[in-house]
Protein backbone atom coordinates (compact mmCIF):
# COMPACT_ATOMS: atom_id res chain seq x y z
CA UNK A 1 0.00 0.00 0.00
CA UNK A 2 1.55 3.52 -0.50
CA UNK A 3 1.92 5.89 2.07
CA UNK A 4 3.10 9.43 2.67
CA UNK A 5 7.10 9.64 2.40
CA UNK A 6 8.68 11.38 5.29
CA UNK A 7 10.61 14.98 5.12
CA UNK A 8 13.98 14.76 6.41
CA UNK A 9 15.35 18.51 6.83
CA UNK A 10 19.34 19.12 7.79
CA UNK A 11 20.91 22.10 7.76
CA UNK A 12 24.43 23.01 8.35
CA UNK A 13 24.49 23.07 12.07
CA UNK A 14 23.63 19.02 11.74
CA UNK A 15 26.16 18.47 9.39
CA UNK A 16 28.75 19.53 12.02
CA UNK A 17 26.99 17.62 14.65
CA UNK A 18 27.34 14.81 12.59
CA UNK A 19 31.40 15.10 11.60
CA UNK A 20 31.98 15.64 15.65
CA UNK A 21 29.68 12.58 16.61
CA UNK A 22 31.54 10.28 14.10
CA UNK A 23 34.83 11.35 15.14
CA UNK A 24 34.39 11.12 18.87
CA UNK A 25 31.94 8.08 18.96
CA UNK A 26 34.52 5.09 17.59
CA UNK A 27 33.42 2.38 15.11
CA UNK A 28 33.21 -0.36 17.79
CA UNK A 29 30.09 -1.42 20.11
CA UNK A 30 32.01 -1.12 23.25
CA UNK A 31 33.31 2.58 22.86
CA UNK A 32 29.58 2.93 22.49
CA UNK A 33 28.22 2.15 25.47
CA UNK A 34 30.40 4.22 27.10
CA UNK A 35 28.45 7.64 25.67
CA UNK A 36 25.80 6.75 27.79
CA UNK A 37 28.02 7.05 31.34
CA UNK A 38 28.55 3.09 31.08
CA UNK A 39 25.22 2.57 29.34
CA UNK A 40 23.93 1.22 26.08
CA UNK A 41 23.37 4.11 23.85
CA UNK A 42 20.01 3.31 22.16
CA UNK A 43 17.95 5.41 19.35
CA UNK A 44 14.45 4.87 18.29
CA UNK A 45 12.95 6.04 15.43
CA UNK A 46 9.90 6.90 17.65
CA UNK A 47 8.78 6.73 21.79
CA UNK A 48 7.11 3.65 20.99
CA UNK A 49 10.02 2.00 20.15
CA UNK A 50 12.17 3.93 22.42
CA UNK A 51 9.40 2.80 25.39
CA UNK A 52 9.54 -1.10 24.70
CA UNK A 53 13.71 -0.61 24.77
CA UNK A 54 13.15 1.32 28.27
CA UNK A 55 11.25 -2.07 29.42
CA UNK A 56 13.76 -4.53 28.04
CA UNK A 57 16.99 -2.54 28.89
CA UNK A 58 16.12 -0.79 32.19
CA UNK A 59 18.28 0.95 33.98
CA UNK A 60 21.23 -0.17 31.76
CA UNK A 61 20.00 1.78 28.68
CA UNK A 62 19.98 5.29 28.04
CA UNK A 63 17.34 5.89 25.04
CA UNK A 64 16.58 8.53 22.64
CA UNK A 65 12.90 8.84 20.62
CA UNK A 66 13.58 10.91 17.76
CA UNK A 67 10.28 11.64 17.98
CA UNK A 68 8.57 11.80 21.26
CA UNK A 69 5.57 13.71 21.50
CA UNK A 70 2.08 13.14 20.49
CA UNK A 71 1.38 15.64 18.60
CA UNK A 72 4.15 15.00 16.24
CA UNK A 73 3.26 13.44 13.16
CA UNK A 74 6.23 10.41 11.65
CA UNK A 75 5.32 10.74 8.47
CA UNK A 76 6.38 14.96 8.08
CA UNK A 77 9.06 14.86 10.42
CA UNK A 78 12.18 17.19 10.67
CA UNK A 79 14.86 15.81 12.00
CA UNK A 80 17.13 17.66 14.61
CA UNK A 81 20.94 18.33 15.37
CA UNK A 82 20.37 16.48 18.86
CA UNK A 83 18.68 13.76 16.63
CA UNK A 84 21.73 13.72 14.64
CA UNK A 85 23.80 13.37 17.46
CA UNK A 86 21.86 10.28 19.17
CA UNK A 87 22.31 7.88 16.35
CA UNK A 88 26.12 9.05 15.75
CA UNK A 89 26.30 7.79 19.86
CA UNK A 90 23.94 4.61 19.12
CA UNK A 91 25.10 1.05 19.97
CA UNK A 92 21.40 0.03 18.64
CA UNK A 93 19.35 1.75 16.75
CA UNK A 94 15.20 0.62 16.34
CA UNK A 95 13.39 1.38 13.08
CA UNK A 96 9.65 0.60 12.05
CA UNK A 97 10.83 -0.07 8.48
CA UNK A 98 7.98 -0.60 5.99
CA UNK A 99 8.32 2.67 4.52
CA UNK A 100 7.11 4.26 7.56
CA UNK A 101 10.17 6.44 9.01
CA UNK A 102 12.66 6.59 6.12
CA UNK A 103 13.90 9.64 7.98
CA UNK A 104 15.52 7.43 10.65
CA UNK A 105 17.36 5.32 7.45
CA UNK A 106 18.35 8.56 6.31
CA UNK A 107 19.50 9.57 9.97
CA UNK A 108 21.47 6.57 10.09
CA UNK A 109 23.24 6.49 6.69
CA UNK A 110 26.99 6.68 6.88
CA UNK A 111 26.53 7.10 10.62
CA UNK A 112 25.16 3.76 12.50
CA UNK A 113 26.33 0.28 11.26
CA UNK A 114 23.52 -1.05 9.67
CA UNK A 115 24.19 -4.43 11.53
CA UNK A 116 23.19 -2.45 14.76
CA UNK A 117 19.81 -1.29 13.63
CA UNK A 118 16.58 -3.64 14.31
CA UNK A 119 13.67 -3.20 12.00
CA UNK A 120 10.62 -4.17 13.27
CA UNK A 121 8.88 -5.02 10.17
CA UNK A 122 11.66 -7.18 8.91
CA UNK A 123 12.01 -8.82 12.31
CA UNK A 124 7.91 -9.36 12.87
CA UNK A 125 7.13 -12.13 10.22
CA UNK A 126 4.19 -10.34 9.15
CA UNK A 127 3.39 -10.55 5.52
CA UNK A 128 4.91 -7.58 3.65
CA UNK A 129 3.27 -7.78 0.39
CA UNK A 130 1.57 -5.51 -1.41
CA UNK A 131 -0.75 -4.57 0.96
CA UNK A 132 1.31 -4.47 4.02
CA UNK A 133 -0.07 -2.62 6.96
CA UNK A 134 3.95 -1.10 8.33
CA UNK A 135 2.00 -0.05 12.05
CA UNK A 136 3.83 -3.07 13.06
CA UNK A 137 3.85 -1.89 17.02
CA UNK A 138 0.64 -2.38 17.17
CA UNK A 139 0.78 -6.22 16.51
CA UNK A 140 1.36 -7.90 20.10
CA UNK A 141 2.88 -10.43 18.31
CA UNK A 142 5.36 -8.69 16.74
CA UNK A 143 6.36 -6.70 19.19
CA UNK A 144 6.94 -9.73 21.48
CA UNK A 145 9.49 -10.69 18.88
CA UNK A 146 10.84 -7.53 19.43
CA UNK A 147 11.43 -7.84 23.14
CA UNK A 148 13.48 -11.22 22.26
CA UNK A 149 15.92 -9.36 19.86
CA UNK A 150 16.49 -6.81 21.99
CA UNK A 151 17.37 -8.64 24.75
CA UNK A 152 20.08 -10.52 23.09
CA UNK A 153 21.18 -7.65 21.31
CA UNK A 154 21.78 -6.39 24.79
CA UNK A 155 23.14 -9.12 26.16
CA UNK A 156 25.80 -8.96 23.68
CA UNK A 157 26.65 -5.61 24.44
CA UNK A 158 26.74 -6.14 27.88
CA UNK A 159 26.81 -9.95 28.84
CA UNK A 160 26.83 -9.20 33.36
CA UNK A 161 23.11 -7.78 32.42
CA UNK A 162 22.08 -10.69 30.19
CA UNK A 163 20.18 -12.26 32.75
CA UNK A 164 18.32 -8.87 34.17
CA UNK A 165 17.62 -8.36 29.93
CA UNK A 166 16.10 -11.68 29.53
CA UNK A 167 13.86 -11.32 33.04
CA UNK A 168 12.93 -7.96 32.19
CA UNK A 169 12.09 -9.17 28.56
CA UNK A 170 9.88 -12.15 29.86
CA UNK A 171 7.96 -9.67 32.12
CA UNK A 172 7.07 -7.01 29.24
CA UNK A 173 6.30 -10.17 27.16
CA UNK A 174 3.56 -11.50 29.92
CA UNK A 175 2.01 -8.34 29.94
CA UNK A 176 1.61 -8.78 26.29
CA UNK A 177 0.25 -11.98 26.93
CA UNK A 178 -2.51 -10.11 29.45
CA UNK A 179 -3.29 -8.07 26.21
CA UNK A 180 -3.91 -10.83 24.25
CA UNK A 181 -6.22 -12.61 26.31
CA UNK A 182 -7.79 -9.42 26.96
CA UNK A 183 -8.34 -9.06 23.58
CA UNK A 184 -9.55 -12.77 22.77
CA UNK A 185 -12.16 -12.12 25.72
CA UNK A 186 -13.47 -9.26 23.61
CA UNK A 187 -13.60 -11.37 20.46
CA UNK A 188 -15.74 -14.17 22.14
CA UNK A 189 -18.03 -11.42 23.41
CA UNK A 190 -18.52 -9.74 20.59
CA UNK A 191 -18.71 -12.07 17.75
CA UNK A 192 -18.87 -10.51 14.26
CA UNK A 193 -17.55 -7.03 15.43
CA UNK A 194 -16.97 -4.42 12.54
CA UNK A 195 -14.70 -1.45 12.55
CA UNK A 196 -14.45 1.78 9.99
CA UNK A 197 -11.45 3.74 10.54
CA UNK A 198 -9.71 6.62 8.95
CA UNK A 199 -6.33 4.99 8.42
CA UNK A 200 -4.81 1.28 9.02
CA UNK A 201 -2.85 2.70 12.28
CA UNK A 202 -4.49 0.16 14.51
CA UNK A 203 -5.70 -2.59 12.27
CA UNK A 204 -3.50 -5.15 13.40
CA UNK A 205 -4.86 -4.69 17.35
CA UNK A 206 -8.96 -4.38 15.77
CA UNK A 207 -8.36 -8.16 14.05
CA UNK A 208 -6.84 -9.55 17.03
CA UNK A 209 -10.17 -8.22 18.98
CA UNK A 210 -12.33 -9.98 15.82
CA UNK A 211 -13.20 -7.06 14.43
CA UNK A 212 -13.74 -6.80 10.59
CA UNK A 213 -12.87 -3.44 8.68
CA UNK A 214 -15.78 -2.52 6.52
CA UNK A 215 -14.38 0.70 5.27
CA UNK A 216 -13.80 1.46 1.41
CA UNK A 217 -10.60 0.68 0.98
CA UNK A 218 -9.81 4.13 -1.31
CA UNK A 219 -10.80 6.32 1.81
CA UNK A 220 -8.35 4.52 3.95
CA UNK A 221 -5.89 4.85 1.18
CA UNK A 222 -6.19 8.62 0.64
CA UNK A 223 -6.04 9.58 3.78
CA UNK A 224 -3.01 7.48 5.23
CA UNK A 225 -0.89 8.78 1.40
CA UNK A 226 -2.17 12.88 2.51
CA UNK A 227 -4.79 12.96 -0.56
CA UNK A 228 -7.91 13.70 -1.25
CA UNK A 229 -10.71 11.43 -0.80
CA UNK A 230 -12.93 11.25 -4.22
CA UNK A 231 -15.92 12.87 -3.97
CA UNK A 232 -17.78 9.51 -3.98
CA UNK A 233 -15.85 7.61 -1.74
CA UNK A 234 -16.07 9.98 1.00
CA UNK A 235 -19.97 10.11 0.39
CA UNK A 236 -19.96 6.23 0.92
CA UNK A 237 -18.08 6.23 3.92
CA UNK A 238 -20.16 9.02 5.84
CA UNK A 239 -23.11 6.91 5.17
CA UNK A 240 -21.53 3.98 6.17
CA UNK A 241 -21.66 5.30 9.27
CA UNK A 242 -25.77 5.59 9.99
CA UNK A 243 -25.90 1.94 7.84
CA UNK A 244 -26.25 0.38 11.12
CA UNK A 245 -23.06 -2.00 9.70
CA UNK A 246 -20.24 -0.48 11.88
CA UNK A 247 -19.60 -1.14 15.57
CA UNK A 248 -17.23 1.91 15.84
CA UNK A 249 -15.06 4.23 13.90
CA UNK A 250 -10.93 4.19 14.98
CA UNK A 251 -9.85 7.32 14.52
CA UNK A 252 -6.36 8.68 13.98
CA UNK A 253 -6.29 11.65 15.58
CA UNK A 254 -2.99 13.09 14.38
CA UNK A 255 -3.74 13.24 10.86
CA UNK A 256 -7.36 14.93 11.32
CA UNK A 257 -8.26 17.16 8.22
CA UNK A 258 -11.87 18.02 6.84
CA UNK A 259 -12.57 14.82 5.59
CA UNK A 260 -11.89 12.55 9.10
CA UNK A 261 -13.75 15.26 10.73
CA UNK A 262 -17.07 14.90 8.34
CA UNK A 263 -16.35 10.67 8.94
CA UNK A 264 -15.90 11.33 12.61
CA UNK A 265 -18.99 13.70 12.73
CA UNK A 266 -21.37 11.30 11.01
CA UNK A 267 -20.49 8.50 13.43
CA UNK A 268 -21.28 10.98 16.32
CA UNK A 269 -24.66 11.70 14.84
CA UNK A 270 -25.41 8.09 14.30
CA UNK A 271 -24.43 6.64 17.84
CA UNK A 272 -21.52 5.04 16.29
CA UNK A 273 -18.36 4.90 19.12
CA UNK A 274 -15.32 7.10 18.40
CA UNK A 275 -12.23 5.28 19.39
CA UNK A 276 -8.76 7.48 19.09
CA UNK A 277 -6.29 5.82 18.33
CA UNK A 278 -2.39 7.80 17.78
CA UNK A 279 1.01 6.73 16.12
CA UNK A 280 3.05 8.07 19.06
CA UNK A 281 3.10 7.09 22.87
CA UNK A 282 0.82 9.40 24.88
CA UNK A 283 3.22 11.74 27.42
CA UNK A 284 3.42 9.79 30.55
CA UNK A 285 2.61 6.06 29.32
CA UNK A 286 4.49 3.20 28.87
CA UNK A 287 3.68 0.84 25.65
CA UNK A 288 2.13 -1.52 28.06
CA UNK A 289 -0.17 1.05 29.58
CA UNK A 290 -0.82 2.74 26.37
CA UNK A 291 -2.17 -0.83 24.56
CA UNK A 292 -3.89 -1.59 27.85
CA UNK A 293 -6.11 1.38 27.34
CA UNK A 294 -6.57 0.70 23.44
CA UNK A 295 -7.94 -2.78 24.71
CA UNK A 296 -10.13 -1.35 27.32
CA UNK A 297 -11.04 1.62 24.45
CA UNK A 298 -12.23 -1.30 22.14
CA UNK A 299 -14.09 -3.13 25.12
CA UNK A 300 -15.91 -0.33 26.09
CA UNK A 301 -17.01 0.45 22.31
CA UNK A 302 -18.07 -2.34 21.44
CA UNK A 303 -20.27 -2.86 24.80
CA UNK A 304 -21.85 0.58 23.90
CA UNK A 305 -22.61 -0.30 20.54
CA UNK A 306 -24.45 -4.02 21.63
CA UNK A 307 -26.65 -1.63 24.41
CA UNK A 308 -27.03 0.96 21.80
CA UNK A 309 -28.45 -1.57 19.28
CA UNK A 310 -30.68 -2.93 21.62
Amino acid sequence: MPFRRTTLTLGLAVAATLALGACGSGSNAATATQAGGGKIDVVASTNVYGSIAEAVGGDAVDVHSIIDRPDADPHSYEATAQDKLAVSKAAVGIENGGGYDDFFSRLASGVLDPAKVVNASELSGLDKGADFNEHVWYSLPAVSTLADELARRFAALEPAHARTFTANAAAFKEGLNGLEAKLSAVKSAHPGATAAITEPVPLYLLAEAGLVNKTPAAFSTAIENGSDVPTAVLHDTVALMSSGTVDLLAYNEQTEGPQTLEVKKAAQTAGVPVVDFAETLPAGDSYLTWMGANTANIARALTHSKATAK
